[in-house]
């Protein structure tokens, strides 16, 4: 039995490693302080095919030659350089692709994915509220049908890839009616950016993900034809859901790439830095802290790349779910750990933004909390576990 990854996808790894190396890392510290999201960046990482790793070739994807764990090896390997990028391409493919790939009409599909595969277009996925974010049945976004056209009034917040030039539409979920139940109809709707009602506020600025493209945002009146509703009516949380036990292995990579670029700089930094006339790695204190830094490394891939290979061979819903909230809990909580870490061993250093280390501790944080808290990935595995916990 064998955990290591095919040879073609190693080589894969290696071209995405050339790219990142070459195109993102020598900007990323800048991009970081100016709070600049680099268009040209994402077209390029386009061009290379990193949108299309899951996306049918008659869409412009990879078709057979791409997969679930493709796309988390590059996910991976931009976040080793750039976190900012790594979610960039994340949430494009799992919360802006996804959606309209798995539920969309053909219509649809044939409409939007050709220019999101291709990285000439970005979508984005509106779910959280200032009052909903994991209870997603206090949704208070609604849409009303109207004719032939939905009416679309409320707020979204924390939304990625939403207001950048070229996004071109966000997927939200909004109250379409009342269940049987008495609970909340949720459904999803596509809305085209620059519809009129529509607006993408002020980017936030955030403690992280400098570079990332994140907005607000407002709907007052929004009409769309009805025939942008996603999948059937009334099955937009399930949709959901769905979409995020994908969402979080893919978290996950890009949390494996921060403690991959934490390990690289400390192991450099530790054989570097002089004190009491030899280098810090030889004093247990730091390099025993290291060495925890590559076991949590090792473990975190594990259970992403097992969780995505789950993915892959089409295994059980229920078996892939579990694996998907392990992973994610393992690996966010390790990037969080590994960068505090890394800030530690580098001492005084570690605190100035001159140093990527800085950086990396800024961006873990949003790991634990992007796809599902940890919190919510313990109640989730508790579940699976057959433990009756709210």
């Amino acid at each position: 039995m064998t955990f290591e990854l095919s040879r073609e996808h190693e080589e894969f790894r290696r071209s995405v490693r050339d790219f990142a190396e070459a195109e993102i890392a020598p900007h990323a510290a800048q991009w970081d302080r100016d709070h600049h999201f680099p268009v040209d960046v994402v077209q390029k990482m386009g061009r290379l095919g990193l949108f299309g790793l899951t996306a049918p070739e008659e869409f412009g994807g990879a078709g057979d030659d791409g997969d679930f764990t493709s796309l988390c090896v590059a996910i991976e390997e931009l976040g080793r350089v750039d976190q900012s990028m790594g979610i960039t391409l994340q949430a494009g493919v799992g919360l802006g692709i996804n959606p309209i790939l798995t539920y969309g009409t053909q219509e649809q599909k044939e409409r939007w994915l050709p220019a999101l595969v291709a990285g000439d277009a970005l979508a984005g996925f509106g779910l959280t509220e200032p009052g909903a974010g994991s209870d997603a049945g206090a949704t208070a976004t609604r849409a009303e049908l109207v004719g032939d056209e939905w009416v679309i009034n409320g707020a979204k917040q924390f939304i990625t890839n939403s207001g950048s030039d070229i996004t071109s539409v966000v997927t939200v979920t909004a109250r379409t009616g009342t269940r049987e139940d008495g609970r909340p109809e949720i459904s999803a709707i596509t809305v085209p950016s620059g519809t009129p009602g529509f607006v993408a506020e002020k980017p936030y600025d955030k403690l992280g993900w400098h570079a990332s493209d994140t907005h607000p945002l407002s709907f007052e009146d929004c009409h769309v034809p009805a025939d942008h509703l996603l999948g059937d009516q009334g099955r937009g949380y399930a949709q959901f859901l769905a979409t995020l036990d994908d969402g979080r292995v893919a978290i996950s990579a890009l949390s494996v790439g921060c403690l991959q670029a934490c390990l690289d700089m400390v192991v450099e930094y530790a054989g570097e830095r002089q004190t009491f006339g030899g280098p810090i790695g030889r004093k247990q204190g730091v390099a025993f802290q290291i060495a925890d830094l590559e076991v949590m490394l090792q473990a975190a891939r594990l259970l992403t790349y097992r969780a995505a290979a789950l993915k892959d061979a089409g295994a059980p819903y229920q078996e892939f779910k579990q694996a998907a909230a392990v992973a994610k809990l393992y690996a966010t909580e390790s990037a969080v750990t590994g960068t505090r870490i890394a800030t530690q061993v580098f001492g005084g250093y570690g605190f100035m933004e001159e140093y990527p280390v800085a950086r990396f501790y800024r961006d873990a944080k949003v790991l634990e909390v992007g796809e599902g808290t940890s919190e919510v990935q313990r109640m989730l595995i508790a579940r699976g576990l057959g433990l009756p916990v709210e």
